[in-house]
């Protein structure tokens, strides 16, 4: 779908894509740290789309189980209990995508969601 969106002649969607791409890149803050960074946001935010994704790229960037739980917990300290069904769901995926069970999604390589 990023592709089909992107060839649309539309600066404005292309530069927030850009952007998006941009700020997942190392910096002061390494690929690791954003990725934990953005599935604490998603969770918060309540965005099952993104959660999964950052759910992927934190497990291909080497975030342990410990390290999920540790970033569940803030997730869910920030969001509070409404964000207790998306914990269900986060940890479900990452049960499947730990068994094999499940793809990471698609190339997200552009805005999120």
């Amino acid at each position: 779908m990023n592709e089909r969106i992107l060839a649309e002649d539309n600066q404005v969607v292309r530069r927030f894509f850009a952007l998006d791409t941009q700020t997942y890149k190392p910096g002061a803050l390494d690929l690791k740290t954003k990725e934990m960074l953005g599935l604490v946001a998603s969770m918060v935010l309540r965005c099952d789309d993104c959660i999964a994704y950052h759910v992927a790229q934190c497990q291909q960037a080497g975030v342990t189980r410990e390290e999920f739980f540790e970033v569940f917990s803030v997730g869910l300290v920030v969001g509070g209990s409404i964000v207790i069904p998306h914990l269900r769901r986060a940890v479900d995926f990452l049960d499947q995508l730990e068994a094999g069970a499940a793809e990471a999604p698609g190339a997200h390589d552009a805005a999120h969601g």
